[in-house]
């Protein structure tokens, strides 16, 4: 659904704004002294489809995985040691 909001209004409103934007699907054309300045709309990303259902069906269907972000997962968890002094740290 689409509505016009002025700028004080925005400022006074935005986490409702926000939040009518996120989950409604709404859209807004913000005014600033009767004239349009900006508008603010959902993101459309394929990321809002994501499910964990998709991404393992998308996984177990061969999605190839990145390599190098495993290595480098792997470099991390092996530096990442305890200290030999716990309360030293």
């Amino acid at each position: 659904m689409k509505h016009t909001i002025r700028v004080t209004d925005l400022a006074r409103n935005l986490g409702d704004v926000l939040s009518r934007v996120r989950y409604r699907r709404d859209s807004f054309v913000i005014e600033r002294y009767g004239n349009p300045v900006a508008r603010i709309v959902p993101v459309e990303s394929e990321a809002d489809d994501a499910t964990l259902g998709k991404v393992l069906s998308a996984r177990c269907d061969g999605a190839a995985g990145d390599h190098a972000f495993a290595e480098d997962l792997h470099a991390v968890d092996a530096s990442d040691k305890p200290p030999v002094n716990r309360w030293q740290s």
